[in-house]
């Protein structure tokens, strides 16, 4: 389905829209547009991935002439671009429904005015039941997604959502910000020892967005299947991997931190199918008439929440092999920028 395809992808230069392209550049595709505002990061991008189907174009979701002008002829959108940092949206929360809430409005209207087959939109964990700011921008991103099915009138373009927590590795997730303070001093603050988080790995993320690009009918979410891991065994087996004695000191949870995060909440579960390794939350308006689309969709098949409490936890050994993996590797084609 990607053959011959224009693709444009928002907030293309961070560490899953590099990995995304990367990927996507081995499929016999037309074209990828990056669009950003970081000419720095562009820059580097465009030095370090050398093909000649890479356009890089300068530009914010806020910027609705702009946008417009980047999704001439595209025919799929990975809608990446975020304001992603809880405690700068905490402190901003005006600039990150900006971004996050009318960038998305943007990117849903010139989506519909370019008649692009599919734009797909990246979201997070942190929109199920959303305690910070930086959630409750996502969820009213997804729910924009969901509704732009129903209002594009007769337009072919299919929208679609998926969900997933920090990427491992990624930049700004808690991987590097531990690796950095391992490395700089000899002690390291976790908030909470009880505290878990999905392990979501860039692979998966990658699989989750191909799956749901194949099976996408407009207006769901989908969710990979994950286990977790607890932040003091995390910090424990980077501790162990660097090679240094640090001291690991524990504090009161954050503004805007939850304990576990949820995937999927009691709300969503009844109108939620299993498939393939994934679960998929349909609107409930398309639920009776959508769900046996998927094949081999199971109905009712989550009772309550799907949080990073309940699912299986990763071991030490098993954390620390994709650590090694996934950010020491220098084998790995996905390894994150900051390496």
């Amino acid at each position: 389905m990607l053959s011959g395809k224009k693709i444009l992808i928002t907030g293309g230069t961070g560490t899953l829209g590099r990995a995304l392209t990367k990927k996507l550049l081995k499929d016999n595709i037309d074209t990828i547009r990056i669009f950003s505002r970081d000419e720095g990061k562009q820059l580097e991008m465009a030095t370090t991935i050398d093909d000649n189907r890479l356009r890089f174009i300068i530009g914010d979701v806020r910027d609705k002439e702009r946008l417009s002008y980047a999704m001439e002829g595209i025919d799929i959108l990975f809608h990446i671009a975020a304001l992603k940092q809880v405690p700068v949206a905490e402190y901003n929360p005006f600039e990150a429904i900006k971004t996050n809430v009318l960038g998305s409005q943007n990117v849903l209207d010139a989506s519909i005015h370019h008649n692009v087959d599919l734009a797909m939109a990246i979201s997070s964990d942190k929109a199920v039941s959303p305690l910070n700011t930086y959630g409750a921008t996502k969820l009213l991103m997804e729910r924009m997604f969901t509704a732009a099915n129903f209002y594009k009138g007769k337009r072919k373009t299919i929208f679609t959502s998926v969900r997933y927590g920090n990427v491992l590795g990624s930049r700004g997730s808690v991987v590097p910000q531990f690796l950095k303070t391992i490395t700089s001093s000899s002690k390291i603050h976790i908030t909470d020892p009880k505290m878990t988080r999905f392990n979501i790995t860039l692979t998966e993320a990658l699989e989750l967005i191909y799956r749901g690009l194949t099976k996408a009918i407009g207006g769901e979410v989908f969710v990979p299947k994950l286990k977790a891991y607890r932040l003091d065994e995390l910090a424990q087996s980077l501790i162990e991997t660097v090679g240094k004695e640090v001291e690991i000191n524990y504090s009161s949870i954050r503004t805007g931190e939850k304990l576990h995060e949820s995937m999927i909440n009691e709300h969503e579960a009844p109108y939620t199918i299993e498939s393939e390794g994934m679960y998929i939350i349909l609107s409930p308006e398309l639920y009776d008439k959508n769900w046996s689309k998927y094949m081999m969709g199971k109905k009712n098949c989550l009772q309550g929440n799907y949080s990073s409490d309940r699912v299986d936890l990763l071991t030490k050994d098993e954390i620390k092999m994709l650590i090694n993996k996934e950010i020491f590797d220098d084998t790995n084609p996905y390894r994150p920028l900051y390496n």
